[in-house]
């Protein structure tokens, strides 16, 4: 094997990972709970954007249930967030994660 060309691979496959991390802080993942009553928007990256709540949902005898709504929403967002992440940099490792990259965070 020639390790000039095991290197350039090398190289190649970490800047095409650098676009795809860069590609992902542009992507949108969006969750709702509660029928649609609390819509939660996250990118790629991991990071909540928008954060919706229906005026209708905000019911201040149970504020307990709107809490819910909201993490149930923003986990199934980073949850979303998190496959969308493991897909696109799959793709690029042929299903191998690579060392550094943290689809998880």
């Amino acid at each position: 094997m020639d390790l000039g060309k095991i290197m350039k691979q090398a190289q190649k496959v970490q800047k095409e990972m650098l676009k795809a991390q860069e590609e992902l802080a542009g992507e949108r993942v969006e969750a709702s709970s509660g029928g649609g009553m609390v819509r939660v928007v996250a990118n790629g990256k991991q990071e909540i954007l928008e954060v919706k709540i229906n005026p209708d949902a905000v019911n201040p005898e149970d504020v307990e249930l709107l809490e819910d709504m909201v993490l149930v929403a923003v986990n199934e967002a980073l949850g979303e967030s998190r496959e969308l992440a493991s897909r696109k940099l799959s793709k690029l490792t042929g299903g191998v994660e690579s060392p550094g990259v943290d689809v998880e965070n």
